[in-house]
């Protein structure tokens, strides 16, 4: 295996983020308003590493919809109006795969991607999405892009009966430079509850999209249904922030543009 072994989430694994979702200790609040709340954590300011935390309160939402939103990758190409591209790469197990990801940062900022392993789990009436950033030889950095790392990002699901659920979106990302401080509070106080309010919107009308477009398809749910190719844990390795580029864009200053739903 090159480099680190890259390890498959076990039960612990998705107990621990579980248990990180819902902790508040050790967390500031920065946002709190209208059934969404963020917390952050500065970890190394001057790398502009941190976590954030959103948790939102999805009503006329049912678990098992928030599910379905967050795993098709067809309705997010719909829906996200960050992404600028995603697919997937091949599936490791019934319940984790590789995939692409790159988005749109604020202006001026370079966008970032990044390749990630993603795990999978109903737990009771919860169900966790999560995911780590691997390297994969036939998916090298891009050089319109910045490769950032996912240290740990994902979702936490919890349903709070047949049309109601909560929400928690956990990340530890390295964004592969110095951020100008402005980034991070936009972050956290505009970026990230209006990202919430984004995937409950797509949620709502999920149903009737889905309708029109391979209603039966969810490998998601029915594993068997996946066309990807498998790849083996030899054809990854661990992607170590020290070994990608890091630019400094702690100068610049915010490129106002007009908002758009």
């Amino acid at each position: 295996m090159s480099g680190e072994g890259v390890l498959i989430p076990d039960d612990r694994a998705f107990a621990s983020f579980k248990a990180e979702c819902l902790c508040e200790e050790g967390w500031g609040l920065t946002y709190n308003k209208a059934g969404t709340t963020v917390w952050t954590q500065v970890l190394e300011s001057e790398k502009s590493l941190h976590k954030i935390k959103c948790r939102m309160v999805c009503k006329d939402v049912s678990a098992e919809a928030m599910y379905d939103v967050l795993h098709d990758i067809e309705y997010r190409r719909k829906w996200d109006a960050n992404v600028i591209e995603t697919f997937d790469i091949g599936k490791l197990t019934v319940n984790t795969d590789v995939g692409y990801y790159s988005w749109k940062c604020p202006k001026p900022l370079r966008n970032r991607d990044v390749i990630t392993l993603r795990s999978w789990l109903p737990m009771g009436g919860d169900y966790i999405i999560m995911n780590y950033s691997v390297k994969h030889s036939k998916y090298p950095p891009k050089k319109e892009l910045v490769r950032a790392v996912s240290i740990q990002t994902g979702y936490l699901i919890q349903s709070q009966g047949p049309n109601q659920c909560t929400l928690t979106y956990l990340a530890q990302v390295d964004p592969r430079g110095s951020l100008p401080k402005w980034v991070v509070n936009k972050s956290s106080q505009f970026l990230a509850p209006k990202a919430m309010k984004k995937i409950n919107k797509a949620c709502l009308k999920y149903a009737e999209w889905k309708q029109r477009h391979n209603p039966g398809f969810k490998p998601w749910l029915y594993p068997e249904q996946t066309t990807l190719p498998s790849i083996h844990l030899s054809d990854l390795s661990i992607q170590h922030a020290d070994s990608l580029e890091n630019i400094d864009e702690s100068s610049l200053t915010e490129t106002h543009e007009r908002d758009s739903d």
